[in-house]
């Protein structure tokens, strides 16, 4: 890799780097992943640098990964403690949504001809002419963030730094954070034997622009939370000739739908910061095949973005939604069912519509005191749901659990499933925090005047990044309702939250620019994230560590 880009610029460093990691696939849990890893390792090791200090780049394998990932570190020592993460992800999503251009999906060039007579998008057609955007899977997220950080490392690796200078390459960002939950365990490593004090963490997740005509590059101090709130509802079945006595479980799992997705009254209020509602991911009952009974379980979960609220906040809201959705749907049931009687001149009956609502660690603890063997039954699916997807698992341990209920009383049974992302931010009510927003706006200050550049900086990441690993803001009591409500989640999900504590690293995400991230429209701006940017990222870490 050197030998190709030694004579090169910055820009044009960047730009040839990112098209050879979009040329190379890496969806998110394939094999790709490993090899584009295996590729980075590779291309640093030929930098002058490391060939003089080969020790200073390896690999780390990701611990009980299925499909053995891995990622890969690299280290610029400087003459203090004080130390700068870099960190980008390696994987991307799919090329599916690519159709019948998928064969193009990772060929910049054949893109750009194809989208110069696209007729239907003028923005996408204009831009394709004017040979500034670069097209392809990943050129925004996140490849082009790689390539700037191999960039930079290239560069502070011929430069007196003076502090340490450690960058991370790592797969699975866009679903379960693995790259990332196994780094911590080498950032604590590194923290005791080298004795770091690591100063800030620096992530390039791409941005975009918030709306039409839009020149501002968001730069943000923090990064957004995220839980998976799961809803496992169990009803009553029928025939459905005798439907009216049944409690269907798609009805009320269609009402929480109505009531939690999209629903902006349950975004957070926080002036300034760009805030998304809850947006249902997944809605299935439990039948495999055709008959006509109604469904007896339903499955229904949420992505619900938390900035300054905790897993217990988003509990409680919607705890109190399910209820008075159940009730509405009960008093509703048997208002039809007494009407439909009345009409057919049956006599009175005495069937309940009523629903339980309660949380995984309720119910649990309930059939416990019942002296209900709670524990060998949840060991029994962990094994063999192991190797599966974490949120179908989630769902069998509740179901085990609802089975386990000798009334098989109807009811909504809330959990969480993983991911769990957790909120942080950086605050300037310390001296920590407002020296580093106080260098970060020197150097966007700069960058406007040398380049015309609008910036304008916000407290969180809006979408989901891997530095939320990186510091933790939720209290203890937080975190312990939390473990107690993913179903067996020192299995599932072990998320280290001790040395989350410990590290408590501010991210800080100066990211790529671009438009139509996870869109076969993909496309970053070479002028800005080629030209500009590495320097920007450059000059403010450096500044970081004096």
């Amino acid at each position: 890799m050197f030998r190709d880009i030694q004579h090169l610029s910055v820009p044009e460093q960047a730009e040839f780097i990112t098209r050879k990691l979009i040329a190379m696939k890496s969806y998110t849990g394939s094999q790709g992943e490993v090899h584009k890893v295996e590729q980075i390792f590779k291309w640093i090791s030929s930098f002058p640098y490391f060939q003089e200090n080969p020790e200073h780049v390896w690999i780390q394998d990701i611990k009980d990964d299925p499909i053995g990932r891995k990622n890969v570190w690299a280290m610029l020592p400087g003459g203090s403690d004080k130390t700068v993460l870099f960190h980008s992800h390696i994987d991307t999503v799919g090329t599916e949504d690519f159709g019948s251009l998928q064969q193009m999906a990772h060929d910049p060039d054949s893109l750009e001809e194809f989208f110069k007579g696209f007729p239907g998008d003028y923005r996408v057609r204009q831009e394709a002419g004017s040979g500034e955007w670069l097209f392809g899977r990943g050129s925004l997220d996140m490849q082009s963030g790689a390539a700037i950080h191999l960039v930079n490392l290239l560069q502070l690796s011929g430069e007196d730094r003076d502090g340490h200078m450690l960058f991370l390459f790592n797969p699975d960002e866009e679903s379960e954070h693995a790259g990332m939950l196994g780094a911590l365990h080498e950032l604590a490593r590194l923290k005791q034997e080298m004795n770091l004090d690591y100063v800030a963490a620096i992530n390039n997740d791409f941005i975009a622009p918030m709306y039409d005509g839009d020149r501002t590059k968001y730069i943000y101090t923090g990064a957004a939370g995220k839980v998976l709130p799961c809803f496992y509802i169990y009803g009553r079945e029928a025939h459905v000739g005798d439907v009216l006595t049944s409690i269907d479980p798609t009805r009320i799992g269609a009402e929480l739908n109505r009531r939690i997705n999209q629903n902006i009254d349950l975004a957070e209020d926080l002036e300034g910061e760009y805030v998304l509602p809850p947006a249902c991911l997944h809605f299935k009952d439990d039948k495999k095949d055709y008959n006509v009974q109604t469904a007896i379980s339903a499955h229904l979960y949420f992505n619900y973005f938390v900035f300054e609220q905790t897993a217990q906040d988003v509990l409680e809201k919607l705890r109190k939604i399910s209820i008075e959705a159940v009730y509405e749907i009960s008093r509703e049931s048997t208002k039809k069912y007494r009407d439909f009687r009345i009409k057919h001149g049956f006599p009175p009956s005495d069937w309940n519509f009523q629903m339980d609502v309660c949380t995984f660690s309720e119910l649990e603890s309930s059939l416990r005191a019942q002296g209900i063997d709670v524990e060998s039954k949840l060991n029994e699916v962990v094994k063999k749901y192991k190797g599966k997807d974490k949120r179908e698992a989630a769902f069998a341990l509740a179901e085990a659990l609802q089975q386990l209920d000798p009334e098989k009383t109807p009811r909504v049974l809330m959990f969480f499933a993983p991911p769990f992302l957790p909120h942080n931010y950086l605050s300037d009510k310390n001296e920590h925090g407002a020296d580093i927003i106080k260098k970060l706006e020197k150097h966007l200050q700069a960058t406007t005047e040398r380049e015309g550049e609008e910036f304008v900086t916000k407290r969180f990441f809006p979408y989901l990044a891997d530095g939320s690993f990186l510091s933790l803001h939720e209290s203890e009591e937080a975190i312990e309702m939390l473990k107690r409500n993913i179903p067996r989640m020192q299995d599932l999900y072990p998320v280290p939250v001790h040395l989350i504590r410990e590290l408590n690293i501010p991210s800080i995400n100066i990211g790529v620019y671009g438009r139509d991230g996870h869109k076969w429209t993909e496309r970053v701006y070479k002028p800005y994230t080629f030209g500009i940017l590495p320097g920007l990222i450059k000059d403010f870490a450096k500044d970081l560590v004096k």
